[in-house]
């Protein structure tokens, strides 16, 4: 089970969020250079409780070191799927909360998330000599806000059976709720850490990402939002959209909205919808012709439901601009 995009588009293209995607990519592409010295640079910047509770371990590090790692371990991954199922989450959920927030908010609000995430890992176990890395704490609090700015939203998820794609919609507030209460399950019978996952800096970030949204949200917004808005403006839609039509009782057609942008109404664009309908998942390229307006109607012979006389209607796809 993949999980795709959600189904909440962001009105702006998220800088910080990329910005902070490719830090990632960066030391870890630092980190792959490192060969036998990997173990002591994950030693120096990961989050190590043991150099904050122990004056024999500490006194190696200078106080410079101790306040970098406490932000450093959250860029720093343990291999590449490690990596890759970090950020494709930050991808998928990290946009819509930076367009909430702004960027500015969303930059501060995204390692104030990680630094408590670090610190509940470390409070929680004071003698582990053991280093946590990641961005999972950090990501995790970006899930907290989502889960409550946008509970309404859906989690456009890929499930392959054998060769054929299966796309289903998840609730986003069940994907979440399930996913924290996984971590509480898995905090509780591995005595918070096992297998090299702290699972309570997973629950710490998820947490404080809630609290500190609802602090953002009463804080007044910096303006840079409103200055970048003309620039980060997004062009496109998503090019994959699910699309759950409505037909009449009689009636062998099928109708829905297709989502496009002001830019793509003017220059056109080509889009993959995904139909739902019964047990059929099926997938249709769409041309969207340059010039198009607000309400017009594309109309795709023989896309319908499918009659007893084995004749099919056509599937009407009503286009929304953003």
């Amino acid at each position: 089970m993949l999980p795709l995009r959600d189904t909440i588009p962001a009105k702006n293209f998220p800088i910080v969020n990329s910005v902070l995607i490719g830090a990632n990519l960066v030391v870890y592409l630092i980190q792959m250079q490192l060969g036998s010295e990997i173990d002591r640079f994950i030693y120096v910047y990961g989050l190590v409780p043991a150099r904050y509770s122990l004056p024999q371990i500490s006194a190696y590090f200078t106080s410079g070191q101790q306040l970098l790692s406490l932000l450093s371990f959250m860029f720093l991954h343990g291999g590449f799927w490690h990596l890759l199922g970090n950020m494709w989450t930050l991808y998928i959920f990290g946009d819509n909360v930076e367009d909430r927030l702004g960027p500015m908010r969303y930059l501060l609000f995204y390692l104030l998330c990680g630094l408590a995430s670090g610190l509940s890992h470390l409070l929680l176990n004071l003698q582990s000599n053991v280093p946590t890395i990641g961005a999972s704490g950090a990501i995790a609090g970006v899930m907290g806000a989502y889960f409550i700015l946008y509970p309404r939203s859906r989690i456009l998820t890929l499930i392959p059976i054998l060769f054929i794609p299966w796309f289903i919609e998840i609730p986003a507030f069940f994907f979440l709720g399930l996913w924290l209460v996984l971590q509480f399950i898995n905090a509780t019978l591995s005595g918070g850490g096992a297998g090299g996952i702290a699972w309570w800096a997973h629950i710490g970030g998820f947490v404080f990402g809630i609290v500190f949204l609802k602090i953002f949200q009463a804080l007044p917004s910096t303006g840079v939002t409103a200055k970048l808005g003309p620039v980060t403006e997004k062009k496109k839609t998503h090019r994959l959209q699910v699309i759950h039509p409505a037909a009449g009782a009689e009636s062998p057609d099928l109708r829905g909205s297709i989502r496009i942008t002001s830019h793509e109404a003017r220059s056109g664009s080509h889009k993959l919808i995904n139909i739902p309908w019964g047990f059929q998942k099926r997938l249709f390229k769409v041309a969207v012709p340059a010039g198009i307006q607000e309400g017009q109607t594309l109309r795709l012979k023989g896309m319908g439901r499918l009659l007893p006389d084995g004749r099919r209607g056509d599937l009407f796809l009503t286009v929304a601009i953003d």
